[in-house]
């Protein structure tokens, strides 16, 4: 670690801790933290006796029950909804169009929030309401970010009704839109979920990388007038989801 002033104690603690997360040996978090290896080992057996590191038995440390404890006490207390409420309100006001961020429920996604646009009209969308993933911008922006393999395995046991003539219907076609989905970063409706209506979809992910859901952006057509950096907007709020879900 670099800086001109020395590192408080509080600072060379969380850097081991965090270097914790990814490494056992002492030489590693030592070199991942930047800091002595008498100071690592010091600094470890505080947090092997306050439970926030434990010995693996063959000289290396992993974490301890500790960090889960508070992890769930925290992830209780964490209304997501709420939390990502500021940057999804950010999109809509920025864009006009009506804002979603869903979550994956199984072979299907569930919105958890719906911010209206400005326009004089409402989406049939309200939060709680399941949605299909192979025919909204929401659906497709999850689906392009699972592997090829897994997205045919959930077609064959979701199917893929059409929802409108425009609805992918064969598990060909759809891979070869999520292909175009991963090429550009990500997912547009066209009228494919719902008659009338387009959207812009990116997908969020959590601390480990797992897709768990997206967020979208959704306009009537005859009023789909946005901003050129629309796409831009949308995969921006999503990031912004997604670090809030420890994503890096």
């Amino acid at each position: 670690m670099s800086g001109d002033a020395p590192l408080s104690a509080a600072e060379k603690t969380l850097s081991v801790l965090e270097a914790l997360a990814d490494h056992s040996r002492i030489a590693d978090i030592a070199d991942a933290s930047g800091l002595p290896k008498p100071t690592v080992h010091r600094i470890l057996q505080t947090l092997v006796q306050r439970g926030f590191a434990r010995s693996d038995g063959r000289g290396g440390y992993l974490g301890g029950p500790r960090i889960l404890s508070l992890a769930g006490r925290f992830l209780q207390r964490l209304d997501l909804a709420e939390h990502v409420r500021p940057t999804l309100r950010a999109l809509q006001e920025r864009t006009g169009w009506t804002v979603h961020l869903a979550l994956l429920s199984g072979d299907e996604a569930v919105y958890v929030v719906k911010l209206e646009g400005t326009r004089p009209y409402h989406l049939a969308s309200r939060v709680g309401m399941s949605l299909r993933l192979h025919c909204t911008s929401i659906g497709k922006a999850i689906l392009a970010a699972m592997p090829d393999d897994e997205v045919r395995a959930l077609a064959g046991r979701a199917g893929l009704p059409a929802r409108t003539p425009n609805t992918i219907t064969d598990p060909d076609d759809l891979l070869l839109e999520l292909a175009d989905v991963r090429a550009r970063g990500y997912a547009e409706d066209r009228e494919e979920n719902e008659a009338g209506v387009r959207a812009v979809g990116a997908a969020v992910f959590n601390h480990t990388g797992e897709v768990v859901g997206a967020v979208s952006a959704a306009s009537l057509v005859e009023f789909a007038e946005a901003p050129r950096e629309l796409p831009d907007l949308v995969v921006r709020a999503a990031a912004e989801v997604s670090r809030a879900l420890g994503a890096t």
